[in-house]
């Protein structure tokens, strides 16, 4: 078993990574590899010095690709390093002095509360399967702030509408408790009317389900969430990360704590939340000018 071999296997099976995050890790150190070959007619990059992967990087930099991307990229290839020094087969990782290269800030634009009401209560699904499937996965991405990869994997045995909860099980494997809205409950006990009488055999085993009964995938719940929410919004990017975004700001302008926020959106550190808060700080100005006894003086 070749090192990148092995090195996807403990992504898999140790990290328990997404099948989406392994292929994104395998393509950057592929890409490295064949830079390699061609440049330096290397066969094999597990004993290369940090003199040529900044020749790669600086190759990277002159295809005009963001340097997000390539922070991104050297990352995986930061990772690899470090599994090749985890089994012993180098002793020390080229990139451990390595500093990122400079990015701007990326600040996502939410959704607005009305954009939501909007494409929840004024638009018409279809009252079939596949309209109250994407009606339900709207709704509980933006009531609960679930990862796209969460909703996709959520299990039958998963759900407790008796109680208004779902577990969650999110990166790292770590399980959470996420609580419903009655609406949400509600769309559920809707979609699953619906679900029952899909024709054939089908996968009993995930609560999301194609019209062919098989679990859904990545792109379907991103063509869903661009799909209807490019009818009530002009904004760019629309996705299921801008949901959880939107979740996130709307819930934090309505005065929760982050630490709550933190919870529920499972964070392991407040410093992921906090990426949240900017559009929050237009609502506290609007408080804190109405409030103060200063504002008026």
């Amino acid at each position: 078993m070749s090192s990148l071999e092995s090195f996807i296997s403990y992504l898999s099976l140790e990290k328990n990574y997404s099948a989406h995050t392994v292929r994104a890790y395998q393509k950057d150190i592929e890409e490295f590899t064949s830079f390699c070959e061609m440049e330096y007619d290397l066969d094999q990059i597990d004993t290369v010095d940090y003199s040529i992967i900044r020749s790669w990087i600086v190759t990277l930099v002159n295809t005009s690709i963001s340097n997000r991307t390539i922070n991104r990229k050297v990352a995986s290839l930061k990772a690899f390093y470090r599994f090749l020094q985890r089994i012993e087969k180098i002793t020390s990782n080229p990139l451990s002095k390595h500093k990122a290269l400079k990015t701007s800030k990326k600040i996502e634009v939410p959704f607005s509360e009305m954009e939501m009401d909007n494409v929840l209560k004024q638009i018409t699904f279809e009252d079939d399967f596949e309209g109250r499937r994407d009606k339900l996965i709207i709704e509980l991405l933006y009531t609960t702030g679930i990862r796209r990869a969460e909703l996709i994997n959520l299990k039958l045995t998963d759900l407790d509408l008796d109680r208004n909860t779902i577990i969650v099980l999110g990166k790292r494997n770590k399980e959470r408790i996420v609580p419903l809205l009655v609406s949400t409950k509600k769309l559920f006990l809707a979609y699953f009317d619906k679900r029952k009488d899909l024709e054939g055999l089908f996968d009993e085993r995930f609560v999301f389900l194609s019209k062919a009964g098989v679990k859904i995938y990545e792109t379907l719940v991103y063509r869903v969430i661009n799909k209807y929410l490019s009818e009530v919004s002009s904004k760019v990017k629309k996705s299921p990360h801008i949901l959880r975004h939107t979740f996130a700001t709307h819930l934090l302008n309505k005065g929760a704590d982050l630490n709550s926020v933190k919870e529920l959106l499972g964070h392991s550190s407040l410093a992921s939340t906090q990426v949240y808060t900017h559009n929050s700080i237009a609502e506290l100005k609007k408080v804190h000018l109405a409030s103060h006894p200063r504002s008026k003086k």
